[in-house]
């Protein structure tokens, strides 16, 4: 059986793990959020998304893990712009459906989450070495 403190670490790790691939889907969708697609109508990029599930590990870990990455199939933001490569028949050219607002915020919750479970590490880490050093003392 795994002590708690280790547990700690497996738990905050797997935390890590999880907001890292968020900012990471959270950058794809930032760094597209103007590409449109590259014929006269094509669709756009579709906005990502991540979901998360637990799971539990030997020992009664609860760890979160990767669920899925999906496309968000909400509407495309149209606009119109005969003169651009993308514009369909109407003159009309799709967007993706990416809000630079929501995306910033799910970046700013993210790197929080993130900086949680980096205090969690550091916490635990710190706690194992002060027992180490307290056994050396006897």
């Amino acid at each position: 059986m795994m002590d708690s403190l280790t547990g700690s670490l497996t738990i905050a790790g797997s935390g890590l793990q999880a907001q890292s691939m968020r900012l990471r889907v959270v950058s794809e969708n930032l760094a597209n959020a103007e590409s449109t697609g590259k014929t006269p109508g094509a669709d756009a990029f579709r906005r990502k998304l991540i979901s998360f599930e637990n799971i539990t590990q030997d020992g009664g870990l609860n760890l979160v893990d990767l669920k899925s990455i999906t496309r968000d199939l909400s509407d495309f933001r149209i606009e119109r712009d005969a003169s651009h490569p993308a514009a369909d028949a109407n003159g009309d050219v799709k967007y993706p459906n990416v809000s630079t607002m929501i995306e910033l915020a799910d970046m700013r919750e993210a790197g929080r989450n993130y900086e949680a479970n980096l205090q969690v590490m550091k916490q635990a880490r710190q706690m194992i070495s002060m027992t180490l050093d307290m056994m050396k003392e006897r």
